[in-house]
């Protein structure tokens, strides 16, 4: 494990240096992406490596809830290695300012709770595309809303959309490309 640690450290030290920022940031270069964000419930913080554990009992436990969301696939066969793969990836492209991943982790940090995926978009219309997943129902519901008044209020997006929420899956396809 230390070694596949090593390399993701060495491959992100790397990446930032090769890879040049995009010439048309996600969020404008001045604006201050929030780190965390504390509920009375629950806190919102980037998701990195170091929550591997956690995130993965998370994904695993949850993934009957998971297939409701999105249907049947991921997180089929994720296995403890790709996981860190994808945390990693995860963590990158928030560093990089290209989407923005956080935890959904109880306040005292012992417990991942979901997670929200805060991603450009291609479609006309919209600024960004928000996807989330929670542990149960309930705990999504207020995930939900607390996201939209979070977006809302501290985020620079005009029109932010929640395709799996928002929209049917019919609905989402039929929205048109930005060309």
């Amino acid at each position: 494990m230390s070694r596949i640690l090593s390399f993701l450290f060495l491959f992100a030290a790397y990446s930032a240096t090769v890879y040049a920022e995009s010439s048309s940031p996600f969020v404008p270069r001045d604006f201050n992406v929030p780190a965390k964000f504390d509920t009375k419930d629950f806190r919102l913080r980037t998701l990195t490596i170091h929550d591997l554990v956690k995130d993965y009992d998370a994904v695993m436990s949850s993934a009957h809830h998971i297939h409701k969301i999105w249907g049947p696939g991921w997180p089929e066969g994720l296995t403890l290695e790709q996981n860190l793969i994808d945390l990693g990836w995860h963590q990158k492209e928030f560093q990089r300012r290209r989407s923005f991943a956080y935890t959904v982790i109880s306040l005292d940090e012992s417990r991942i709770l979901g997670c929200i995926y805060i991603d450009p978009t291609r479609k006309a219309g919209y600024d960004a595309e928000v996807y989330l997943w929670a542990r149960n129902a309930d705990l999504e519901k207020e995930l939900i809303k607390t996201t939209k008044a979070w977006l809302k209020r501290e985020w620079p997006f005009k029109n932010p959309v929640f395709p799996v929420t928002d929209l049917t899956k019919e609905e989402w396809e039929k929205v048109p490309l930005i060309n």
